[in-house]
């Protein structure tokens, strides 16, 4: 295939390709080929891979199973992943969580359309298995990779208890959904701070913005501080190095329309690598590119229990890309909040 062609492939000709690049991204090499990504997964059906049932409900209890293995959520511009056991799952059709002191995620099933089992063989003879999930337009929403300390023989009861019985490579998928960009009210702005000041729970906010005709991003650019200061690019970069020199416990939020996953603790070890700007620790990783923030706000946020100081990035279309709150558990907030406030302002708010 000749450079830029995006031309239909069936999954034979997926299949061929792929073993040409086999150490390429699953996401690089899709895209690179006119691709979703979970049509290259399918591609392999029959040939290590299993479509299976990936219903919340169904699936979690099964994965919990497993026992310690990576939990992986990420969007277009950041990659979360976090160690532990599925532990806790808290079932719904509209929404659901996990709540282990290390996995803790917010589900969204409505997005979780097509599972699957996948079993790679590596060169060293090293055999690799995840469960993957993806949304209706192909685009992952949340991955399962099993380390050496993983339950193989619980992941082949997991395949075998959601197999679908039909086993198809070619499906459709959905045109993704653009990103909404800022949407603002500027005449509402005195009623947005009447109604921010009555906040008593974070969980509030959108709903709060909604009604205001208005959504999270618009909001910001309206309300001004003290309820939402501009912040430099780099805010987010100085925000994670000193989380991790001055030890400060943090709450990293990333995810995408159908799952969100939290990491909730101290950070230790951030490397910068061209672009992207890393957390390095034994059981959390993140990877951040931080040449995709074109904002940065410093949020304040009333409750029951105090002020909620957020830093949040957005991309160039309006994606949320990031959230990071200081950890309030049995922590005073003291040290976060004087972090935050003293990240470098923009001089320019975006209008």
């Amino acid at each position: 295939m000749a450079d830029g062609q995006t031309l239909p492939l069936d999954a034979p000709a997926i299949r061929a390709l792929r073993a040409e690049s086999p150490k390429t991204r699953a996401r690089d090499f899709a895209a690179a080929h006119g691709l979703t990504e979970a049509a290259l997964v399918a591609a392999h059906i029959g040939h290590g891979t299993v479509a299976f049932d990936a219903t919340p409900d169904r699936l979690f209890p099964l994965i919990r199973d497993l026992g310690d293995v990576l939990a992986l959520t990420r969007n277009e511009s950041c990659v979360h992943e976090r160690r532990g056991t599925y532990s806790d799952y808290r079932g719904g059709p509209h929404a659901a969580m996990v709540l282990d002191p290390e996995i803790d995620m917010r589900i969204f099933p409505s997005h979780w359309l097509h599972g699957f089992a996948v079993e790679e063989t590596a060169a060293d003879g090293t055999v690799k298995r995840s469960l993957q999930v993806f949304d209706a337009a192909g685009d992952a929403v949340h991955k399962v990779h099993l380390k050496p300390e993983s339950d193989a023989a619980a992941f082949a009861r997991l395949v075998d208890a959601l197999r679908l019985p039909e086993q198809q490579a070619e499906r459709s998928y959905e045109a993704r959904k653009p990103v909404e960009p800022a949407k603002s009210a500027p005449d509402r702005a005195a009623a947005l701070r009447a109604d921010w000041d009555r906040m008593t729970d974070t969980h509030q906010f959108l709903k709060l913005v909604k009604a205001q005709k208005m959504n999270r991003l618009g909001a910001y650019r309206v309300a001004g501080a003290p309820y939402a200061v501009a912040l430099e690019p780099r805010a987010v970069t100085e925000t994670l190095t000193r989380a991790a020199e001055e030890r400060v416990p943090v709450m990293i939020f990333v995810g995408n329309m159908g799952c969100i996953q939290i990491h909730g603790g101290p950070i230790e070890r951030v490397v910068p690598m061209g672009p992207w700007i890393n957390v390095m620790d034994p059981r959390f990783n993140l990877h951040l590119r931080s040449d995709h923030i074109a904002e940065v706000w410093c949020v304040n946020k009333p409750t029951r229990t105090g002020a909620a100081i957020s830093i949040e990035a957005f991309d160039a279309e309006g994606g949320l890309i990031l959230q990071i709150f200081g950890y309030r558990k049995d922590t005073p907030a003291d040290a976060w909040n004087a972090l935050a406030h003293s990240l470098p302002r923009l001089e320019a708010v975006p209008a």
